[in-house]
């Protein structure tokens, strides 16, 4: 037995052990504040168990470990429903980039930094990502908050739209407009802001699931220090592609967070077309052979940037690949398992779960289509980054962005 696959044994035992408690079938029926509770209890034990911050460097909380160990955890955890989905994008993007680009230059920001960092790993604080604008959703450079200066430090005002779980959080990311008279992308600085500062409004936005997991965020003349910066004034794109970067590596569900695909062939193993079974049906058995092949890719996919990483090399854009293709075959094949039900497909359950329930992962992919980037977005990165294509015409592009018509 290989170092790793022992890991992942070890894993599965403690996660075994933490179900009753902790797992999906434990929670069914409890408030959204009920379960946030109990992700907060299991955090903090999953970071004394030595799995959380597996791949992060020991001295800022984690464990020293390689993504390998990290993928072979998360693996397991996604089998058990683990209350964990308020952190992932915590842990998952802001509180990487903060190591990366928020330690600053002395002692004292930098424990203050590793404080935070140990805060999320347990569970004890969560961050946010506010990148996302009514005004430019696509287009992250087009966005409009604006952060000016103040003394020695900013003023921002300005407004954020899908801002995951805002509403519990303590600390977020941003990045806002700093100079209009330079091109969109230029104009734009990095920061890092307290959700619970003043000027800070925080309004829940309800889905057509029935969840409020996403926000509209309102900043009113909200003070930043300058310590707040986590890139260099006017440089805050690059360090928002980077956030990017990891986030569409964060979705290594090549289900794109749907039911599985043997969920789909339970399914079919009940039903019927013209009197015949069902999964007997040509096209039936076509999507699945389609879906096993294509999840099968983007899987490949996915091991091979992870071995990237590793190696020390930064993820490239195949993660806009991952993202596209997976969460559209999730809604097409949703929409298949509701059609082949009949009438039976109809019916809603809006306590159901994502990866459980075809209803749920139908109604609820577009929401998946459009966070991290949009399919328009993600398309323009595989044509230009990944096939070569010249790029789209830009008729922004060289003008300053307050000469660019509203």
């Amino acid at each position: 037995m290989s170092d790793l696959e022992a890991y992942r044994l070890k894993a599965r035992e403690w996660l075994q052990s933490m179900a009753p408690k902790y797992a999906r079938d434990a929670r069914r029926g409890m408030t959204v504040e009920e379960e946030l509770a109990l992700g907060r209890e299991f955090q903090a034990l999953k970071y004394e168990a030595g799995y959380a911050g597996i791949n992060w460097p020991k001295e800022m909380g984690g464990q020293g470990l390689t993504h390998l160990e990290k993928i072979a955890y998360d693996s397991e955890e996604m089998n058990f429903g683990m209350p964990t989905v308020f952190f992932g994008i915590s842990l998952g993007m802001p509180v990487p980039i903060l190591m990366r680009y928020g330690m600053g230059e002395n002692k004292e920001h930098a424990a203050w930094v590793k404080e935070r960092v140990v805060k999320a790993l347990r569970g004890e604080e969560i961050w946010c990502q506010l990148f996302s604008e009514p005004s430019g959703g696509s287009d992250l450079a087009g966005l409009r908050t604006k952060a000016e200066p103040d003394g020695n430090g900013w003023r921002m005002t300005g407004q954020k739209i899908w801002t995951s779980w805002a509403q519990y959080c303590d600390y977020g990311v941003i990045v806002v407009r700093t100079d209009p008279t330079v091109e969109k992308h230029k104009g734009l600085t990095y920061f890092w802001v307290d959700m619970k500062a003043k000027g800070v409004d925080v309004r829940p936005i309800k889905l057509a699931g029935g969840d409020s997991h996403v926000n509209e965020v309102f900043f009113d003349d909200v003070r930043l220090e300058d310590s707040q910066r986590m890139s260099p004034v006017g440089g805050g794109f690059g360090v928002a592609l980077a956030t990017l970067m990891i986030e569409r590596y964060i979705a290594t569900d090549s289900g794109g967070f749907g039911p599985h695909l043997d969920v789909f062939v339970d399914l079919v193993k009940g039903l019927e077309i013209n009197g015949k079974p069902a999964l007997k049906d040509a096209r039936v058995r076509q999507q699945i052979a389609r879906n096993h092949a294509m999840r099968a890719g983007l899987d490949s996919i996915t091991s091979r940037a992870f071995q990237m990483m590793m190696a020390g090399m930064e993820p490239g854009p195949e993660g806009s690949l991952q993202k596209l293709v997976s969460v559209r075959s999730r809604q097409k094949l949703s929409e298949l398992a509701m059609d082949l039900q009949g009438n039976l497909g109809l019916h809603f359950d809006p306590h159901a779960y994502v990866k459980e329930d075809w209803g749920a992962s139908w109604l609820n992919a577009p929401t998946g289509r459009i966070a991290g980037g949009s399919d328009e977005v993600l398309l323009n990165t595989i044509a230009e980054r990944i096939l070569g294509l010249p790029q789209d015409h830009r008729p922004d592009k060289g003008v300053a962005f307050n000469q660019i018509p509203a």
